[in-house]
């Protein structure tokens, strides 16, 4: 029996892991989770609408209910996501406003 796998100690669980498998439980247990207003999970390069007039602070702005939003990107929080707008930079949406088209 070959074993060229390097197992690593794993605290949560008690147990020794091959250490590919161990990376991916940690970096599975760090990823956040993006829920639109109705639940959906949001990922990058989703499209979502708005669900109610937002004013945007800073740019004298408002986007109304329905507005589109292209390609967003996830912020690693989990109720904001970054979007691109035309005339607004850096717009950052909350999560609980938008619906995944």
């Amino acid at each position: 029996m070959s074993n060229d796998e390097d197992y690593v100690y794993d605290e949560e669980s008690g147990e020794w892991l091959p250490a590919p498998e161990l990376a991916e439980k940690q970096a599975a247990a760090e990823r956040v989770e993006v829920r639109d207003a109705v639940g959906n999970l949001l990922e990058d390069g989703d499209q979502v609408t708005l669900i109610k007039d937002l004013e945007v602070k800073g740019a004298g702005q408002t986007l109304k209910q329905g507005t589109l939003i292209k390609s967003i990107r996830l912020t690693g929080d989990a109720q904001e996501i970054e979007c691109k707008y035309p005339g607004i930079k850096g717009l950052v949406l909350r999560a609980e406003f938008v619906k995944k088209r």
